[in-house]
């Protein structure tokens, strides 16, 4: 499908575009998230959501429940299948709470160029929202 740069940029912008069809058909079967990376409220014991129907519950509980999703890249930098994106990453909940938390987002594919992993590096506790 495309290097980890292409594949890292679409994956933000069908988070952006509230694209869940088209968010999940961009990963590996057995693909996985951390978002973010460790322990939190969305994986209490830090194993990340591996396999589609485990990206696809992440989605519906977590990307699905903002009203809006954008990223801020400042940077890129690919090297072989992997690329790091840094950032901000601006949201906003429903009622019109917005928040934003800097981050970096790694994605890595497979030799078919799908996403074989996403790994995102935020501080849940610098989070916060006006």
């Amino acid at each position: 499908m495309g290097t980890a740069r292409e594949m890292g940029r679409r994956s933000m912008a069908m988070a952006e575009a509230k694209d869940r069809e088209g968010w999940l058909a961009l990963f590996a079967e057995d693909g996985s998230v951390e978002d973010p990376v460790g322990p939190s409220i969305f994986d209490p014991e830090a194993k990340g959501h591996r396999g589609i129907e485990a990206i696809a519950a992440f989605y519906d509980n977590v990307i699905s429940t903002s009203e809006k999703v954008r990223f801020d890249i400042r940077q890129a930098s690919e090297c072989a299948d992997e690329c790091a994106f840094a950032g901000t990453i601006h949201i906003t909940l429903p009622g019109g709470k917005q928040g934003s938390v800097d981050l970096i987002n790694i994605y890595k594919v497979d030799g078919e160029g799908k996403i074989r992993s996403l790994r995102s590096f935020w501080e849940f506790g610098e989070l916060s929202f006006d």
